[in-house]
C-alpha cells in the first residue's frame, strides 16, 4: 500500500471535508497538524511517503527537499499556482506535481473584513466592551466618499473594487499591465503610477501575485507617500511588503493603520512585533481558509491522486 502525507492541516480538517473513501485499500492516509519549521525534521517525517498534500505554500517544496526524499512520487498542492516549488527540481527527481481548483472571492471577503475592521475600530472595541465593560471609546471613519486604491486589478482585486464601488468609494487601480480600459470596464479610475495611487488613496490594498517585480513593492519609500490617515491592506502575499518598514510606519504614525493576512515567514513567529501593535489588526492567514475552499482543496486532492494511480493524472501543473 502507497502511503500519503496530507502536511499543515492545522485545524484537523482535511478527512472532514473530502470523501477519503475512493483510495481505501490503495493510500494509507496520514494528516499532520502541526507546521515543520525545522527543514530536517520536514524531511525526516516525509522520508517514508510516496505522495504528499501541500496546503498552498506552507510548506516549500525545494530542491533540497526533493533530493531527501527518494519515495515521493506524486505531489498535489491546494490551487493552481505554487511558488514555493521547485518544479524544475520535481521533474528531475520524477516527481509528479497536481494542482487543485479553489473557491473563488474568499480572499477579497477578508480584504474587506481587514477594511472595516480598520475604520471602525471593530476588534478594539469589543475588547472595550466585552472585557472592561466600556461603551463608544473611539469615533470611526465612514467609507463613503473615501479613495480606496487598489494594486492589481485581477479576479480579486475587481471583486474588491465593485464593493468599493457599493461603498460609494472612488475606486482607482493600478498594476504594470494594467491600462485605463481595464479599469474603465470596472467604472473606476486608472492611476498612472503606484506613486499616484499611494498619494490619493485613503485605503490601500494590495491584490497581487508575488513575483521578483512585486517583492518589496511597499516599502519606506513607498510609507512616505501615503497620507497620515491612509491604511495599508495586504491579503496577497508577505514579502510584497517591506515588513520592518511597515513596522516603521505604524510606530511614528506615518499612516494611520495595516490590516495584514500574510507573512514573510508562517506561522508567525510568537516574538514578532506585529503580535503587539496597537495601529495593526492580523489575521493568521485567513483568506482562503473556508469549509468551501477546503472542500475543493480536499476533495480536487482525492481526485488527482485517484487519477493518477490509474495512470491519467489530472491538473498537472509545472514541467510534468
Amino acid at each position: 500500500m502507497l502511503s500519503c502525507a496530507v502536511l499543515d492541516d492545522y485545524q484537523d480538517v482535511a478527512r472532514t471535508f473530502a470523501d477519503w473513501r475512493p483510495l481505501s485499500g490503495a493510500v494509507d492516509i496520514h494528516v499532520f497538524t502541526e507546521h515543520f519549521s525545522d527543514r530536517e525534521a520536514l524531511a525526516g517525517a516525509l522520508a517514508g511517503f510516496d505522495i504528499a498534500v501541500a496546503m498552498r505554500e506552507r510548506t516549500p517544496f525545494d530542491r533540497w527537499l526533493f533530493e531527501r526524499l527518494p519515495r515521493l512520487k506524486l505531489l498535489v498542492t491546494t490551487g493552481m499556482r505554487n511558488a514555493s516549488i521547485d518544479f524544475e527540481a520535481a521533474a528531475d527527481k520524477g516527481v509528479t506535481v497536481c494542482g487543485t481548483g479553489s473557491t473563488v472571492g474568499s480572499t477579497a471577503e477578508l480584504a474587506w473584513g481587514l477594511i472595516l475592521a480598520l475604520v471602525r475600530n471593530i476588534p478594539q472595541e469589543v475588547a472595550r466592551f466585552r472585557d472592561r465593560g466600556q461603551w463608544q471609546t473611539s469615533v470611526g471613519r465612514g467609507l463613503h466618499g473615501k479613495k480606496l486604491g487598489i494594486v492589481g486589478l485581477g479576479n480579486l482585486g475587481a471583486r474588491v473594487a465593485r464593493a468599493g464601488i457599493a461603498f460609494g468609494m472612488d475606486v482607482c487601480g493600478w498594476s504594470r499591465s494594467l491600462t485605463a480600459e481595464r479599469c474603465a470596464e470596472f467604472g473606476i479610475s486608472h492611476a498612472g503610477s503606484l506613486d499616484d495611487l499611494l498619494r490619493a488613496s485613503d485605503i490601500v490594498t494590495l491584490h497581487v501575485t508575488l513575483n521578483a517585480q512585486s517583492r518589496g513593492l511597499i516599502g519606506a519609500r513607498e510609507f512616505g507617500l501615503m497620507r497620515r490617515g491612509a491604511y495599508l491592506v495586504n491579503t496577497s502575499r508577505g514579502p510584497v511588503v517591506d515588513e520592518a518598514a511597515l513596522i516603521r510606519a505604524l510606530r511614528t504614525g506615518q499612516i494611520a493603520g495595516a490590516g495584514v493576512d500574510v507573512y514573510a515567514e508562517e506561522p508567525l513567529p510568537l516574538d514578532h512585533p506585529f503580535r503587539s501593535l496597537d495601529k495593526l489588526i492580523a489575521t493568521p492567514h485567513l483568506g482562503y481558509v473556508t469549509e468551501e475552499g477546503y472542500r475543493v482543496f480536499y476533495g480536487h486532492a482525492v481526485e488527482d491522486i485517484s487519477a493518477w494511480l490509474a495512470g491519467t493524472p489530472v491538473r498537472l501543473l509545472g514541467k510534468n
